[in-house]
């Protein structure tokens, strides 16, 4: 599970010298899903304040929980709360260039990664644009002509 200061990744993005038509939480999170679903992996990205008053975008980001810290909280703190109430700290991956946020979820044994380090390897990986999920090769080469003539045989379709 990888966990991610959404206004942290936002800013590393901006800052960054590879642009990208990512510009607000939106268009990251659509981003996010695209790359979450070609690693198989799953996401939580966590911003900064209450959000969008209408947050319905939001519901359909398949591998992807979006969550926002409210207005009494930030963002590295409910991420410190979700490191903290994890019962398996070492399978989280937590993306912030936050220093003080790094070294308390590295105290849990979470790994973690810059934003910026983070960010190339999401672009990386979308320009590869491959499934890393582990399919049979039959499926993806499809049937060989023996195997189709043994189905159309079997159900009677061979003219």
């Amino acid at each position: 599970m990888v966990i991610i200061d959404g206004t942290n990744l936002l800013w590393a993005i901006h800052e960054a010298r590879d642009k990208s038509d990512v510009a607000d939480e939106i268009q990251l999170c659509r981003t996010l899903e695209r790359y979450f679903a070609l690693t198989g992996e799953e996401g939580e990205v966590v911003f900064d304040g209450a959000g969008p008053p209408d947050k319905s975008e939001f519901g359909a980001v398949g591998r992807l929980g979006v969550a926002f810290s409210g207005f009494h909280s930030d963002a590295d703190t409910v991420i410190e709360e979700k490191v903290a109430a994890s019962t398996a700290p070492r399978r989280l991956t937590v993306v912030s260039s936050d220093r003080r946020l790094r070294q308390a979820v590295s105290a849990r044994k979470a790994s973690t990664i810059k934003s910026d380090q983070f960010w190339s390897q999401v672009l990386g990986e979308l320009r590869r644009g491959r499934r890393t999920t582990k399919e049979p090769e039959e499926k993806a080469d499809g049937l060989t002509d023996g195997e189709t003539e043994q189905w159309l045989d079997l159900f009677g379709l061979d003219d």
